[in-house]
């Protein structure tokens, strides 16, 4: 130990340690070499990856436009459906087809209640009697129908 002799300068230091940095430098780029050797092909495949996810995003747009269409369509198929069912259960209850848009329901047993129901107040209200006297105020119904009788009575001469 006689022979050791202390370093006192920072360039003594450098040249001491200059051969152990070079060697722990080319560890550590060799490490890192080995470590991302297969970058390029990870960075190719991501790209390609990053081409398939947007061409399926487009063809799931697509798609999703084609199932807001087709729910819109099964929409009026069922509207149509469900007016057909009511124009139907109002000839077979013998209502007038101005009322089967009337009936209210969701299933048929209960369009066909509806219609039932209104077809018992329609009945009622034909079999009532009209009223005995007129209503019509008399002095108004004598003095406007005055006109029309000799407007009818002209015409007959």
């Amino acid at each position: 130990m006689a022979d050791f002799t202390p370093i006192t300068t920072q360039e003594e230091f450098d040249a001491a340690i200059k051969d152990r940095l070079t060697r722990d430098r080319e560890a550590q780029a060799k490490k890192t070499a080995e470590k991302y050797a297969d970058y390029d092909d990870l960075k190719a495949k991501t790209e390609e990856y990053e081409k398939q996810i947007a061409d399926y995003t487009e063809k799931l747009k697509g798609i999703e436009e084609k199932d807001k269409k087709i729910a819109e369509l099964e929409s009026s198929v069922k509207k149509y459906e469900t007016s057909a069912l009511r124009t139907r259960i109002a000839h077979e209850t013998g209502l007038d087809y101005s009322l089967a848009s009337r009936l209210t329901g969701e299933t048929e047993d209960d369009i066909r209640a509806d219609a039932k129901s209104l077809s018992e107040a329609i009945g009622k209200m034909k079999t009532s009697a009209a009223p005995a006297k007129s209503t019509e105020p008399a002095g108004a119904a004598g003095k406007s129908n005055a006109g029309y009788q000799a407007l009818l009575s002209s015409l007959k001469s």
